[in-house]
Formats: structure tokens, sequence, C-alpha cells
């Protein structure tokens, strides 16, 4: 999950529909249901964060439901119970079934979200850190529709023995997809990565393939895979070397005679200019069209915002588990700031952050205001200089107009920690008007540091 999943329970239509306005504003993803039967339906695919849950519906009533969704008197998840008929025995009976709170209608915004706050936060107290699949793994975090292909693509390409080519962004997680790939594999042996660091130039040979005695990579990754990272970086030695022990199937350590059987998958990794590089070299070249049989390409994390509050919980978690640093949730303010953000550094530097706050920080849920202070010390976040102009100078005054409205609510929608409705408080808009206007300059609401439109 990319952001708090809640479930609105809720037969009368105008309300269900409000509340899900309201708290999709604020940056949750919500579900909704209009009677008691589509809530069970709805509870039975996935336990969302919270329900919302009203008492009285016509078929099945809110009391039943939580009574269901409750061991030894403890719901799967936090919920909170609204009725417009509320009275005294109808909050204790469900107090007593664990309800977090009982919220009368109509229903106040502000205590509403404060209510929905506060039970997201109980919820994920009661949960202690643990060491999941994922987190113990090297499957690539994301939920947006471009990371499952990609993982759909990596787990056919792990099945075949034929090199793949990552190419990515640095800090992408082009070593953590390719140490998937080897995972999802058939192959028993070990991972082990090409370091150059390792070797000078004249030793590479013995490097790779070994030499009397000293076992070399290919040696080390037998039964295995070897991973190349920056292929395009690699010495034109390099680069020979493997292109004729790749296309012979063999080698022989250095000062011996006895021809080695290649027993290993290669996966190599490139940035995405590799294909200009590869037509200003023909050594580069002849090893691309070798190894390029399986592609897969990692996108840069600003091409995917919603992925990172589902890798912001992942590294929240896995630090405490792996690390021992304390456990901190981040806010839902926090989070979307964060989405916001153009992520240069793409998945290490957003990784890198939260273990600067985890260790920074002090106690309690990471405010928004702790990761405007975090990016603003990341080295990303340098401003233009005095001298520079923007680039809406030169166009015709409509486009110029245009652009700078998109710029000046991107920047407010950032500052607003990603809420419509305190966006248009701020740019003193009404807000059917207000979202009319993003709608048509391109500038998504949910995520607003990916314009549609960019020009």
């Amino acid at each position: 999950m990319s952001q708090a999943q809640i479930l609105v329970v809720d037969d009368e239509p105008d309300i269900r529909e409000l509340v899900r306005d309201i708290l999709e504003d604020e940056g949750y993803s919500v579900a909704v249901a209009e009677n008691g039967e589509s809530a069970r339906n709805a509870f039975t695919r996935q336990v969302p964060d919270l329900v919302l849950l009203d008492i009285w519906m016509p078929d099945i009533d809110g009391i039943t439901l939580l009574r269901e969704w409750s061991t030894d008197g403890i719901p799967a998840c936090p919920v909170v119970v609204m009725s417009g008929h509320g009275n005294l025995e109808t909050a204790v009976e469900a107090t007593r079934l664990g309800a977090h709170d009982f919220v009368q209608k109509p229903l106040s915004l502000a205590r509403l979200l404060s209510i929905v706050s506060q039970a997201l936060e109980s919820g994920r107290k009661r949960q202690k850190p643990v060491a999941t699949a994922s987190a113990s793994s090297s499957e690539p975090v994301g939920n947006s529709a471009v990371m499952q292909l990609l993982r759909t693509k990596a787990e056919q390409a792990a099945q075949h023995h034929l090199p793949i080519l990552i190419t990515g962004e640095k800090g992408s997680g082009r070593e953590n997809l390719a140490r998937y790939c080897h995972v999802l594999s058939k192959r028993s042996g070990a991972f082990s990565c090409m370091d150059l660091r390792e070797t000078d130039a004249e030793g590479i040979r013995a490097y790779l393939l070994g030499s009397s005695g000293n076992p070399g990579l290919f040696d080390r990754a037998r039964g295995g895979t070897v991973f190349i990272p920056d292929l395009q970086e690699l010495p034109e030695e390099t680069l020979k070397i493997i292109h004729q022990t790749v296309e012979s199937g063999h080698y022989v350590h250095e000062g011996e005679s006895q021809v080695m059987q290649l027993d290993c998958r290669l996966i190599v990794s490139a940035s995405e200019d590799l294909a200009e590089q590869v037509e200003r070299d023909e050594t580069l070249q002849q090893l691309y069209y070798l190894l390029n049989v399986l592609p897969l390409a990692l996108p840069p994390l600003r091409e995917r915002p919603d992925d990172v509050p589902e890798l912001v919980r992942f590294y929240a978690e896995w630090f405490p588990n792996h690390e021992q640093l304390p456990y901190r949730s981040f806010s839902v303010a926090a989070q979307n700031r964060l989405r916001t953000h153009s992520w240069p550094g793409n998945v290490r530097e957003l990784r890198n952050l939260v273990q600067r706050l985890l260790v920074l920080g002090g106690e309690g849920e990471v405010t928004v205001n702790e990761v405007e202070e975090a990016l603003r010390q990341s080295p990303s976040s340098s401003a233009p200089g005095p001298d520079s102009r923007p680039p809406y100078f030169d166009l015709p005054l409509r486009e110029a107009r245009e652009q700078f409205e998109r710029e000046y609510l991107v920047f407010k929608l950032r500052e607003t920690g990603g809420s419509v409705g305190k966006l248009a408080d701020a740019v003193e808009m009404e807000r059917t008007h207000l979202y009319r206007k993003l709608r048509a300059l391109g500038v998504d609401p949910k995520a607003p540091g990916s314009d549609r439109n960019k020009k």
C-alpha cells in the first residue's frame, strides 16, 4: 500500500461521498460500502487500516459487523463508529466491542479528521514493526502499475538462464532488482557482484577468470549469478574479457591450461543513455548486443510518486529491524510532502533520508516540518542562482501564464501538505473552481509533483 487504507461504510450516499472526498483530500486511500453486506465483503478481501462504520443500516447493523471483525474483543483494525441516532448505550456497546471512538452525525470536519488521525496512529502503535517477507528479501517495493509490471517481467526473466540487462538511473535500485531475479531463479549458487575497486587494470583478468590457486569471479559464482554494474563505465580490456568469455562459454585461469566451463547467469546494469554510448564505442556495442537478451527498465522514483509512502514505511520498519534504530511512523502530511519531491538520487536518496530522520529525530510521529528541514539539507535542494530567470519568460503571454499558474499551485500544494482544502484557503479560491483549475492545468491533486501536461 502506498497510503493508509480507509473503508467508509454508510447507507447514505451523500454522507458516504462527502467523507470519501474529505479523506482523499487529506491524502488517504478510501474505499466505500453502501451497506453491511458490501462492507463485510470488502473487509474479507482486504483488512483496511481503519473503518468508519455507520451503526444503522438496512441489512446488517454496525454493531453486528464490529462483533464479527473482533477477536477477543479486539477488532482486526481500528473502527470508528458513526451514528445519527446515537445514544449512550450504543456508544458503550461499541466501545466494549473494541471501537476506537464514537462520532455523532452530523459530522464535524475538524473532529472527524482528528479522530481519523488518532485511530490510525493507534493502529500503528499496536502493530509492532516485524520483519516481513519483503523486508528480508530483495523484492522491489512499490504498488504502482509500472512496478507491478516490472516485477512480473522480472519473475518471467528469472526462470531462464539468459543474460538480463537492467537499465535505470543511479540509485534507482538496479542491484536490488538483480538480487530479486537471482532469488527467483532456479540457480542455487551465490550472487556475486563485480567490484573493480578490488583490482587494478593489470589484474583484471585474474580477478575475473582466476589464477593458479586463486578462484576468480566466475569461479565464485558457479551455479549462481554474476552481477556487473554500470556496464558503460567498464574499461575496454574488461569489456573484451567479458565478451570473449560469454560468447565462448568457457575460460582459462591465468597461468593454467585447463578449460573451465562458464556456469553462471550474467545480469548487467547500465544507465538509461547506454544506447547512445553504444553507437560511439564498438567494443561496448559488441558486448551490449550479446547481453541485451532480457531487458528490464527501472523507472526513476520521480515518475512513480505514489510508491513513495510505501517505500518510506518499508525503510521505517527495515532500519529498526536490521539496524536497531528507533521506530517512527510518518504523518500523512509528511508522506504527501515526500511524494512531491523530485528525488534526483532516487530510492537511495529516500533510504538515506529515512535513516537520517530515525537517527537524528525525536520521538513520536515524523512531522512535515522535520521532512522539510531534512530536504533542505539534501544536496538536491539547491536553489537557482540569482541571475537565472524562469524559462516561461521566453513564452507567449498565455502559455507563460499557464506555466506560472501550474508552478504556483504545485508549490502551494506542497506547502499545504497535499491538501486541496488547505490549498483553497491559501489561494483564496472556492474548492470547486480550484479543482477545475487544477484539472485544466494538468495538475494531479493526489500527486502535486507530477504534472500530467508538463511542457
